[in-house]
């Protein structure tokens, strides 16, 4: 491909709304433009990349024994309401209605499509297991769109879902899919981790997601520093330091004592007022839930995990409660709650059991409790991890390793989903004994366009973007430093031709510009090999190489590029 034949058009400015280093580069390089906030446009050189992207997937999903189809983007609503997500999914989930006021959705994820579609065809266990996989265009109306591809409105995903009939084959599969998903991401020329995970909307028994380590990354991830344990922080767990003793050290119980607070809300407000640390302060948090009101307690200086809380409740939703809850579980408003007294069910994170004459709401408007100390003064109906963790925490899968937290871009996820939609949706088939039993199904995604930001994410400079090898949308970048000579142009023609003929994807900047601007786009679009052919190193029957990631150049006899270029793309360098 040719410069003067392709549509590439490079800015020197990034837009204005771009927040993240591949939003920038994406827009600055001409592989992405805006149609509506959240929703872009793939330009060829963008395209090209997203292909490369799909090709890996599709070859190891192939590999792998998974089967390709293809499924609609628009779904009608009664198979959502089968599955009884068309009222919760929220309002990620676009809802249309057809010209015969029919409701239909587009298409965020698509396990009920692939549910209605096996249970129409299986009936044995001899037809499974079964993989069914696509690659396809997705929509999340997502309340605030942003960082380009990294947390788009409209987005390409490759989704597989998978149908067992044992539990065994089940777990067999998941770990199939979660070694074709390390090989994936190895090929991808990626940095990444699998790290235990929450299953959100999607539901299911446990996950995995797989991050692409980036300091951009949105999510914090929690990782051993002497094990492999990795969790996204809405899973990690943390080891107890507990034990269900209170407090360290020598302190005595204090009598409990009211104190006038006026206005203080905030651990920080009550804490720098009563001039005493965070740690000493027990925030209770009320919550509504499908078990009732529930009053939550953590120490001052952590965060609630509501992940966990649910989990530890075996609740199917909670939220935090309004104003008006909040006064008619406590008699008091937000800020002022504290389990002294308070009536409703009572769960605390393991931390507390160690505070000894902590600070608390009063359930009284501008006041708070001194000296509080638990059984004494309030009793815990249950104990659990029920934190966000922060480094230094302490691993419960080992001995004496403590947990790290570094920031990763979730491109791929993996489910074992069990019979949540299966039994919903009466997808059963005949076991060998004649009896009927729901399928055991498996969800696994990659964010294809996400997948190419996370990687310039990892792999750029001040410059512009450094593909690895295998997602580059060319291997070589062949720059004529002047068109108009004519020993310059028939070289680089004749290397350009050499190089396609065996069977190389080829850039050639064949405009009129400076060498200056050449150089400069060629560093921003970020192919890995650089050819520059010149009147000086002609002279010596050679042009130059450099690697978009490296700062030297090695002069390269004519008859040598070749070899030279191809060596270099075996290795994936």
């Amino acid at each position: 491909m040719k410069f003067s034949k392709i549509f590439l058009p490079t800015l020197k400015d990034a837009p204005s709304d771009a927040e993240v280093v591949s939003h920038r580069l994406m827009v600055r390089a001409g592989l992405i433009r805006k149609v509506a906030s959240g929703i872009y446009n793939y330009l060829p050189l963008g395209l090209r990349v997203i292909r490369k992207v799909e090709n890996i997937v599709r070859e190891e999903m192939n590999k792998a024994g998974a089967q390709e189809v293809s499924m609609p983007m628009v779904v009608p609503s009664e198979l959502w309401q089968e599955s009884g997500r068309w009222e919760v999914y929220g309002k990620e989930l676009l809802r249309i209605k057809d010209r015969h006021e029919r409701d239909f959705c587009l298409g965020p994820t698509h396990e009920e499509i692939i549910t209605d579609m096996v249970r129409g065809e299986v009936r044995s266990y001899r037809q499974l297991p079964l993989n069914l996989y696509q690659i396809q265009t997705k929509f999340r109306d997502e309340i605030r769109p942003r960082f380009g591809l990294m947390r788009g409105r409209e987005f390409i995903m490759k989704d597989a879902y998978s149908f067992h009939a044992t539990e065994e084959d089940a777990d067999k599969e998941y770990q199939n899919m979660y070694d074709t998903y390390c090989r994936i991401f190895e090929r991808c020329g990626l940095k990444f981790r699998a790290v235990e995970a929450e299953t959100g909307a999607i539901g299911g028994r446990f996950s995995h997601e797989f991050m692409v380590l980036a300091d951009t990354g949105e999510d914090a991830v929690a990782s051993c520093n002497k094990c492999n344990y990795a969790a996204n922080v809405e899973r990690a767990e943390i080891k107890s330091q507990g034990s269900g003793v209170r407090g360290q050290g020598s302190e005595k119980d204090k009598p409990l004592e009211k104190v006038s607070t006026p206005g203080m809300k905030t651990v920080e407000e009550v804490s720098g007022f009563l001039k005493t640390a965070p740690e000493r302060l027990i925030k209770t948090l009320i919550y509504n839930s499908d078990k009732g009101i529930i009053a939550a307690l953590v120490r001052g200086d952590h965060e609630m995990n509501e992940a966990k809380l649910k989990r530890t409740l075996d609740a199917s939703w909670l939220n935090l409660a309004d104003e008006e809850a909040v006064r008619k579980a406590t008699n008091a408003p937000s800020g002022f709650a504290g389990p002294v007294g308070l009536k409703t069910k009572i769960i605390a994170d393991y931390s507390i059991q160690t505070i000894i004459n902590g600070i608390t709401g009063a359930n009284e408007a501008d006041a708070h409790f001194i000296n509080v100390n638990l059984d004494r003064d309030f009793k815990v109906g249950t104990f659990g991890d029920l934190r966000m963790v922060v480094a230094d925490d302490l691993c419960l899968r080992c001995a004496d390793g403590k947990l790290e937290i570094f920031r990763g871009i979730e491109v791929g996820h993996v489910f074992k989903l069990g019979t949540k939609y299966s039994e919903a949706m009466n997808a059963t088939f005949l076991n060998e004994k004649g009896e009927e039993k729901s399928m055991i199904m498996g969800c696994y995604g990659i964010g294809i366009g996400r997948t190419a930001a996370a990687s310039i994410e990892q792999n750029h400079d001040e410059k512009g973007i450094i593909w690895p090898m295998p997602l580059a949308p060319f291997h070589a970048h062949l720059i004529p430093l002047n068109v108009n000579d004519k020993a310059i142009m028939t070289t680089a023609e004749a290397v350009y031709k050499n190089l396609i003929n065996a069977g190389l994807d080829v850039f050639m900047d064949d405009r009129d510009e400076r060498a200056g601007t050449k150089f400069n786009d060629a560093d921003l679009i970020g192919i890995p090999i650089r050819i520059t052919v010149g009147s000086k190193a002609l002279k010596e029957s050679s042009v130059e190489i450099k690697m978009r990631k490296a700062a030297d150049v090695s002069l390269i006899k004519i008859d040598d590029v070749k070899k030279k270029v191809l060596e270099i793309v075996s290795s994936g360098r």
